[in-house]
Formats: C-alpha cells, sequence, structure tokens
C-alpha cells in the first residue's frame, strides 16, 4: 500500500513538474529523444518525461540590440566609429534554435561586416549626410542575411558617427564660419532693409510737404482771387446805387475826388490825378475867389 501511494506521488510530481502554461509572447521548442518535434504556442502543454525536452524558450516581441561603436573606413581613407541600433523580431523559433549558433552574436558580426562594406563605398562627407540611405541598406541586406535564422530585421539605425578629432575640429570651424557669414548676410540684409525704409520714408514726407505747399499757395491764390472779387462786385454795386439814385456826371467826379483824397491820406508819394478832377478843381477855384469880392 505505501508503495502504491509512494508511486502515485510520483507520477503527480512528474505531471506538475512536466505542465507547462506558454504565454502570448513566447513560443517553446520541444525535442523528443534528441530531434526535433514540435513548437508549443499560447496554452497549457505537457511534456513527457525522460523523453520530451523543452530546447529553448524563445520571445517573440521585437527586440534590440545595442551594438558598440564598430572601426569604419570610408572610400577616402578617413577611419571613424560608427555604433548602430538593431530592431529585430523573430518569426520562426525552429529555424532560430537549429539555424546558426548564437544568432545575437551573429547579427553583430554581420552588421559590422555589413556596416564597413557600405562605408568603404562612400566619401566621409556623403557618409555624414547619407544615414537614411546606409540605414536602408543594411536593413535590406541583414533581412535577407537573417531569413533562414528565423529573424526578421525591422529596423537599423545609425546611433552616433565619429569622426576623428581633427575632423571634428575642422567641421566645428567650418560650421562656425558659416555661422558667421549667414550673421553678416542677415545683418547687411537688415540694414539694407533698414536703408530702403528710411529713404522711402524721407520721399513719402517730401511728397508730403510739396503738397502741402501746392495746397496752401492754391488757397491762398484762391483767397486772393475771391477778395477781389468781391472788390469789385462791392464797387460794381456802389456805382449801381448812384446811378439809380440819379447822381449826374459832377457827382460821380467829385466821389472820385473822395477816393483821390483817401488815397492821399495814405503812403503814396505821387498821385496822378486825371484831367476832369483837375478841371473841377480849377473852376472850384474860381468861383471861390469871385466869391471873396
Amino acid at each position: 500500500m505505501f508503495f502504491i501511494f509512494l508511486l502515485i506521488l510520483i507520477i503527480i510530481i512528474l505531471l506538475a513538474t512536466h505542465v507547462r502554461i506558454v504565454s502570448q509572447s513566447q513560443a517553446f521548442v520541444i525535442e523528443r529523444l534528441g530531434a526535433y518535434l514540435t513548437t508549443w504556442d499560447v496554452g497549457l502543454n505537457i511534456l513527457i518525461p525522460f523523453i520530451d525536452r523543452i530546447v529553448r524558450k524563445v520571445s517573440l516581441k521585437e527586440q534590440v540590440l545595442d551594438f558598440p561603436p564598430q572601426p569604419v573606413i570610408t572610400k577616402d581613407n578617413v577611419t571613424m566609429q560608427i555604433d548602430s541600433v538593431i530592431y529585430f523580431q523573430i518569426t520562426d523559433p525552429k529555424l532560430y534554435t537549429y539555424g546558426v549558433e548564437k544568432p545575437l552574436s551573429a547579427i553583430e558580426n554581420l552588421t559590422a561586416t555589413t556596416l564597413r562594406n557600405i562605408i568603404g563605398e562612400m566619401e566621409l562627407d556623403h557618409t555624414l549626410t547619407s544615414r537614411d540611405t546606409i540605414n536602408t541598406k543594411m536593413r535590406a541586406i541583414l533581412d535577407e542575411a537573417t531569413d533562414p535564422w528565423g529573424i526578421k530585421i525591422n529596423r537599423v539605425e545609425l546611433k552616433n558617427i565619429i569622426p576623428p578629432a581633427e575632423i571634428q575640429d575642422a567641421m566645428e570651424k567650418q560650421m562656425k564660419a558659416e555661422r558667421e557669414r549667414r550673421e553678416a548676410i542677415l545683418r547687411a540684409e537688415g540694414q539694407k532693409k533698414s536703408s530702403i525704409l528710411v529713404a522711402e520714408g524721407e520721399k513719402e514726407a517730401a511728397i508730403l510737404r510739396a503738397e502741402a505747399k501746392k495746397e496752401a499757395a492754391i488757397r491762398e491764390a484762391e483767397g486772393k482771387a475771391e477778395a477781389i472779387l468781391k472788390i469789385q462786385n462791392a464797387e460794381a454795386e456802389a456805382i449801381r446805387l448812384l446811378k439809380e439814385a440819379g447822381a449826374d456826371k459832377s457827382v460821380l467826379t467829385l466821389k472820385g475826388m473822395e477816393t483821390f483824397a483817401k488815397v492821399a491820406n495814405g503812403n503814396a508819394t505821387k498821385i496822378i490825378i486825371p484831367s476832369e478832377l483837375q478841371n473841377i478843381v480849377t473852376l472850384s477855384e474860381v468861383f471861390h475867389e469871385s466869391s471873396k469880392k
């Protein structure tokens, strides 16, 4: 009875230790008697004791490999350091398990050789400005090379491109000179625009001043013309009223004399009297002398 109980206990322990639950992000590669049997997906699975074994637990998530800087030589014989980042995903756990020994190390070595081949065909300046091109080429080459290993290369990124120190100094000086050149251009353009605005302002001010003077002269001339017209209208009205009142020639002549008297009271130094008025003056003197006698 004891032996039966012990046997049942051993069987329960074996079953408990050989039951596996596979999560959604994993896959288990199973061998039976040393040969590949199957790949367990998500769910509950049971191993046969002493016959089946789990060879490898494979993660199906996207993974990242960050490689240390690799020395590469450009087409123009410049040695620099480039470190890259690989984003990959295992698509076939069986191929990943049996395709290559140490798959991650194989990817690292393949990345280094591919990077050297690509950079070796490019000059330094082209390398520094062609990251997207290099990334695309590397991803295509690595993806094709890792297909037999059950690996899918999703993305390749060049993390850093580190040229030699002397080239970095030269690049910094070149960038500084370029910044100074752009600053000088911007300053010159600003001064040019400022001068143009000042000149345009002075031009508009001169035009406005000229227009103001012109307007003032026109108004002054119009004022004088209106004053002369009013004087002439007043004089014409006065003559008309005198005629309507029946004034004869002598009255009009006396009016003219009054006008000359007003003129004489002014600052005039020389006055010319018409002959008609002179005759009237002489006649008045004769009457004045005869009245005295």
